[in-house]
């Protein structure tokens, strides 16, 4: 089991990383279109900049999906701390060693086990 010196750290590597998604989300929510559709719409538009246009919002929406993944990630992880489960495997029940914690504070479970 983790130490609560440990688990101190992982919590603060979680909350930063859930504040900087947070912040990262805020940002892209304030973003309006991309400024080559404000661009395009003065022209007549080629089929080919219509077919970037779409390309470079469905971009934006999977990465911002993949955002709240995370986020998702980091909140279950912060629970799992709260209820005593962090660092612990899902699959088998054994420690998560703490190398796999600091490479990936959300782990759920062993590296063989994935």
């Amino acid at each position: 089991m983790l130490s609560a010196k440990r688990l101190e750290h992982f919590k603060n590597r979680l909350l930063d990383m859930k504040h900087d998604l947070e912040d990262q989300l805020e940002q892209d929510g304030h973003q309006g279109p991309n400024e080559s559709a404000s661009e395009l719409a003065d022209y007549d538009n080629h089929p080919a900049d219509m077919g970037t246009e779409q390309f470079e919002q469905e971009r934006d929406a999977g990465m911002k999906q993949e955002k709240r993944d995370q986020l998702k990630e980091i909140n279950d992880a912060l629970e799992r701390m709260e209820n005593g489960t962090y660092g612990v495997s899902e699959i088998s029940g054994k420690p998560i060693p703490e190398e796999r914690l600091e490479a990936e504070p959300t782990a759920t479970i062993l590296v063989e086990e994935a």
